[in-house]
């Protein structure tokens, strides 16, 4: 679980800080952080859904720190779009090339989140589809 939080979490929180000097200093700053569909609680606690028969506890656990942290930075840097994204179950290294999708259409979110508009939406979860409930 600790190392999974290094990865996920801290190592998010120390890139984060990194560009924040340059962010701060773009005219449409946006930050977009890799959640998971295992971190919406609404999907994790509700029968039926693949989430709900995920059996591991520090990767879903690590992304509902992330999604708290997005938060938190959407309400302190009000100026910038900061948001989360669900890529999908998406085929590396990471789940053993099992997912169902490409490593390209699981990034697809990830880069139209990368180009939201300066008055684009902020603090939130999305996947392709759209907002994930929390």
């Amino acid at each position: 679980m600790r190392r999974t939080f290094e990865t996920n979490v801290f190592g998010m929180v120390r890139v984060t800080h990194a560009f924040l000097p340059l962010l701060q200093g773009s005219a449409a700053p946006v930050v977009v952080n890799v959640s998971s569909g295992l971190s919406s609680l609404t999907r994790v606690a509700t029968p039926g859904t693949s989430a709900y028969a995920y059996p591991g506890v520090a990767y879903p656990a690590s992304k509902i720190a992330v999604n708290m942290i997005t938060v938190q930075y959407a309400t302190a840097f009000p100026n910038m779009r900061i948001n989360a994204v669900e890529p999908g179950f998406t085929k590396t290294d990471l789940n053993g090339n099992t997912g169902i999708q490409t490593v390209e259409q699981g990034a697809e979110i990830i880069v139209r989140m990368a180009q939201v508009d300066p008055d684009g939406p902020t603090g939130g979860l999305f996947d392709a589809e759209g907002t994930i409930p929390w």
